[in-house]
């Protein structure tokens, strides 16, 4: 292993867990195979549902849950819409429990009639997420059960109430307490490397020799967080570069025949790629905490680090320009940060909300950061760098969260004052 990287280790605790899982799951089937009355195969998504839930014991509810989850995976379309609805109105909350319950509290307001109401209320198909939880591989598959869900849900506004309840209960499951920071090094398992190719979404990766000057030169860095039911699978992962000054451009950063430096040269670490890699998991914010945790262990690595930046794009800003056209792009782009608002008053860039809301201050624009083919569709190639100050974060963070304030460098703002 070479000096410098951290090698991604596995731990057993998974693993352990796991393989109690299917054992709970095969002594469930051994179960079924006794009960006739309970066979799953040829069962629909919605019949396995109501086995699911109306099962006491664990090993045979782990049973059920694994022949759900197994046909799940297998089910096409018309199933999945089907099962969705179902859990709409079949697996909503019992209507006459609630209303019984609202009657006893409102007869007698008690801490013990309010925790009564509190579980009236929940919907039965909160239940059943629990309980399919408890499969082997039963995470894994609610998260892609819910990306289903979000690409039907445009088409049928009532999924809605079904994705507020997996959004509540993933919020609980991947809090940052239950994920697992690692440094990605070439050295990384190959199962893990061909997934960072596959999920890159800000810069794609063109094959391993890309990989491979991204994570290997003493100059870069790679880091992602694991949850332990999907150990194999990151949930989000940042590329980081360490620099001698702040870049204006993503080429030279990316440029294969660049000269590495030394990481102790280095006086900047330049967040250049952040990559949500699940879109069930849409929602669920890593990035802050990622980026947090990144931080205090790069100035932990490399005390002579004092900069801390992004070189990040802005998806939003070619279109938001055809309607609000401008000569000056620099001055456009400062009116788009600082007065382009969404309907619930933040900017309407989503990677300036993002790191506005962490804490960051919009540091500089740079009108040819990225002149790709991309960069130039989606934001006639400018990128911009949010600039990290530790000493500021958290009144950045607050001004920000409560009252909407844009943190702006003076030059940016200056820009805008030339505007009027």
């Amino acid at each position: 292993m070479k000096p410098g990287v951290v090698q991604f280790v596995r731990t057993d605790a998974p693993a352990f867990l796991s393989e109690l899982l299917e054992t709970l799951a095969e002594r469930g089937r051994s179960l079924l195979g006794r009960r006739p009355a309970l066979e799953t195969r040829g069962r629909s998504l919605t019949e396995l549902a109501d086995d699911l839930l109306s099962r006491r014991g664990e090993a045979s509810g782990t049973a059920i849950a694994a022949a759900l989850v197994a046909r799940f995976e297998s089910a096409d379309e018309a199933e999945l819409r089907s099962f969705l609805a179902a859990l709409v109105d079949r697996f909503g909350p019992d209507r006459a429990a609630i209303e019984r319950a609202i009657a006893a509290y409102t007869a007698e307001p008690s801490a013990q009639h309010a925790a009564a109401l509190h579980v009236a209320a929940e919907p039965r198909r909160q239940e059943l997420i629990r309980r399919i939880n408890l499969a082997p591989g039963g995470t894994a598959a609610l998260v892609r059960m819910r990306a289903a869900l979000l690409r039907m849900r445009d088409d049928d506004p009532s999924f809605a109430a079904v994705d507020a309840d997996f959004l509540h209960l993933f919020m609980s499951w991947f809090n940052r307490g239950f994920l697992m920071p690692r440094r990605i090094g070439w050295t990384t398992p190959i199962n893990i490397l061909e997934k960072i190719i596959r999920y890159e979404a800000v810069h794609a990766i063109r094959g391993w020799d890309d990989l491979r000057n991204r994570l290997e030169p003493s100059d870069r860095r790679c880091y992602g967080f694991f949850h332990p039911q999907l150990v194999d699978e990151p949930l989000i992962f940042v590329e980081v570069a360490l620099t001698k000054s702040i870049p204006a451009a993503i080429g030279p950063l990316l440029d294969p025949a660049r000269r590495a430096i030394s990481a102790d040269e280095a006086d900047t670490a330049v967040f250049y790629s952040i990559s949500n890699t699940q879109r069930g998991l849409a929602g669920v914010s890593f990035g802050n905490f990622l980026i947090k945790q990144v931080v205090e262990d790069l100035r932990r690595e490399l005390p002579g680090l004092t900069c801390f930046v992004t070189l990040s794009p802005v998806p939003g800003f070619a279109a938001w320009l055809a309607k609000n056209p401008d000569a000056d792009i620099s001055r456009a782009a400062a009116r788009y940060f600082l007065h382009a608002k969404d309907l619930n008053g933040k900017p309407l860039d989503p990677v300036a909300r993002f790191h506005l809301g962490n804490g960051a201050r919009l540091e500089r624009i740079n009108p040819d950061g990225d002149p790709s083919e991309r960069g130039m569709k989606q934001s006639k190639g400018l990128m911009v760098n949010y600039l990290y100050d530790l000493d500021a974060i958290e009144a950045n963070h607050e001004a920000f969260a409560e009252a909407g304030t844009v943190m702006a460098s003076a030059a940016i703002r200056r820009l805008v004052e030339g505007a009027k």
